[in-house]
């Protein structure tokens, strides 16, 4: 058949649609012409466009609709250059590929017309502009996007990075920067974008001015104003931008920003003491300025320097730090100031040295950082359980003994402080295990509590008897709150089970199955547990699931069909009670649930399930 007569019956519609498949005949006869399709694969292209462009001529248009379309193109470029690299044919690709690009800039310029606050359609567009090079396209793209989405910082980011990047223009990025933060005239992430490509257009220039005079090139026709050069630009802008926000972590991120560029040490003086005049009392700042001591480079050339000469260097550097850390502790006594100071003293703890010296000064450092901020009581609580793992560790018991019981003294309502306190004595083999816990209980409330109680019976299944351990669990379950004792009992019937066999597990759950509330779990590892004797019996099995359904009958469809299953399979099973289990199924399931159980009914009906 004609490819043309083959037209004209697809494109058997409306007149758009018939035009837009007639458009595609020249670059379909290109691909049959040149071998990258058959014949066979471009009626199936055409019958495929035809349907897709069915869908988006309709009255009532879908999104989803757009977008399988222009994934179709997509795919179909993506297989043009997969052919074209296997036979190796690289021309007519202003006819083929562009003709296609093309047809899907206008598939999402009608679906962002439609769905114009979708955006993440406009970065789709965007990210495919920028796939296939359409850079006059992606101008486009990028401007009618910011018209109708000038709320969103990141947006106004992306296209003045593309601009700089891409295009190579900062006067086009400058002058969207500029116009987002009229928007946005607070927002620290455009002013730190903005600063950043100031000093790139800055390095940029420097490079090229170097290179020119390197090349002894008259730069008389070149325009390289000195206080560009010098970052005068990007001056400006954290000026303006310190004016309008405040916060040390805006100052730190401009500050890092600048680092990055060799020729701003002017500027990031200013920054830096514009941070100690007005941030002083900040622990960011301390912090800052004390980490900046390990940047100081070595007074030594490199190809002199020994390994000890490089370990003392370094000591110097992490004493030099410590020292402005004392200070600041002393200047500024706060949880968060001191919070800095260890996590100092730990980050170079945790570093990896082959000098053992090094390591000891190290942990002598952390350690007593760790006793001074306790002393001084602004140790924050989460820190305590690090001190405790590093003086285990450093084989202090003693001492970690001490500091867990001063850490309980402290935060007596901290459930995770006293846990903390009997991992550490039952790891020494204390025997003050079981005082203790009484005496951690005698502050907690019963809410909250399960992991003091979890910890407890375990410990307990190793060191006491069975008696004691019983009567463990039978006092946690008056002790805890009704939610949490639902963990107790499954652990409870868990232990029954492996300490004293089947008997034992029953007599448990006899003596529980009335004390509500109850989980799930523990009536399916009750029937786990039946079903795993040699003598199953179905009668107990029963039992087991309608208790379980008296609970969870109405929320769980699961469990009645696993019930009917039980029926149909167990050897003493009743498939004759299906019938009035699934009647009672329907009547106690509420909403989806009863769908869902209805097509899985179905399915094991028919075996497949």
């Amino acid at each position: 058949m004609p490819l043309a007569v083959f037209m004209f019956l697809a494109a058997a519609g409306t007149p758009r649609r018939e035009q837009r498949l007639e458009d595609r005949v020249p670059e379909l006869e290109q691909l049959e012409r040149v071998g990258l399709f058959t014949r066979r694969e471009i009626r199936a292209v055409l019958r495929k466009a035809s349907a897709l462009e069915y869908k988006i001529q309709r009255r009532a248009l879908r999104k989803e609709d757009f977008v399988t379309y222009i994934q179709y193109e997509v795919n179909l470029l993506e297989l043009i250059k997969k052919r074209r690299a296997r036979i190796g044919y690289s021309f007519k690709k202003d006819e083929i590929e562009n003709s296609i690009v093309r047809r899907v800039h206008s598939l999402f310029k009608r679906a962002t017309g439609k769905w114009k606050e979708d955006v993440q359609l406009w970065l789709s567009h965007v990210a495919f502009c920028k796939q296939w090079n359409s850079k006059h396209q992606l101008s486009k793209v990028f401007s009618c996007m910011l018209a109708i989405h000038p709320n969103k910082p990141a947006l106004w980011i992306m296209a003045a990075k593309w601009e700089m990047e891409s295009r190579l223009s900062s006067e086009s990025a400058r002058h969207l920067f500029l116009r987002a933060l009229r928007f946005h005239p607070e927002c620290s992430k455009l002013y730190q974008e903005y600063f950043r490509m100031e000093l790139m257009h800055a390095e940029k220039q420097r490079k090229e001015k170097k290179e020119f005079e390197q090349a002894k090139m008259d730069l008389g026709e070149f325009n390289y104003s000195e206080e560009i050069l010098n970052g005068e630009m990007a001056r400006i802008i954290y000026r303006d931008a310190a004016q309008k926000i405040k916060g040390v972590e805006f100052h730190l991120a401009l500050l890092s920003i600048a680092k990055l560029f060799d020729f701003t040490q002017d500027l990031q003086k200013e920054i830096l003491e514009s941070l100690q005049a007005s941030y002083a009392d900040d622990p960011l700042t301390w912090n800052y300025m004390a980490r900046r001591e390990l940047e100081l480079g070595s007074l030594q050339p490199a190809e002199h320097t020994t390994k000890q000469m490089k370990v003392a260097e370094m000591t110097q550097r992490e004493e030099r730090c410590c020292a402005v850390f004392e200070e600041a502790v002393t200047a500024v006594p706060t949880e968060d100031m001191w919070k800095c100071y260890i996590t100092f003293c730990l980050e170079r703890y945790n570093r990896k040295t082959n000098s053992e010296e090094l390591k000891q000064k190290r942990l002598e450092r952390t350690l007593s950082a760790f006793n001074k901020a306790h002393e001084s009581s602004l140790l924050p609580e989460g820190h305590y359980k690090q001190w405790l793992q590093l003086l285990l560790e450093s084989g202090l018991c003693e001492k970690a003994m001490e500091v867990a019981e001063a850490a309980t003294q402290r935060f007596r309502l901290s459930v995770e402080i006293w846990q903390m306190r009997l991992q550490v004595l039952i790891q020494l083999k204390s025997d003050d295990v079981t005082q203790c816990f009484e005496e951690a209980l005698k502050h907690m409330k019963s809410k909250g509590t399960l992991p003091l109680w979890t910890l407890w019976v375990e410990w307990s299944e190793g060191t006491n008897t069975k008696q004691d351990t019983e009567a463990l669990y039978q006092r946690s379950l008056c002790a805890t709150a009704p939610t949490e004792s639902v963990t107790m009992k499954e652990k409870y019937l868990d232990w029954a089970y492996r300490k004293g066999g089947y008997k034992k597990v029953k007599r448990v759950f006899t003596s529980l199955h009335e004390n509500r509330p109850f989980s799930l779990d523990f009536f399916r590892k009750m029937i786990q547990i039946e079903k795993e004797q040699e003598s199953c019996k179905m009668l107990n099995l029963r039992e087991y699931y309608e208790r379980a359904l008296r609970e969870f009958g109405s929320t769980n469809s699961d469990l009645w069909l696993d019930y009917i299953k039980e029926e149909l399979n167990h050897p003493q099973g009743k498939p004759e009670n299906c019938g009035s289990i699934h009647w009672r199924a329907m009547k106690m399931l509420q909403g989806d649930l009863v769908e869902n159980f209805v097509s899985k009914y179905t399915l094991l009906q028919t075996g497949h399930l």
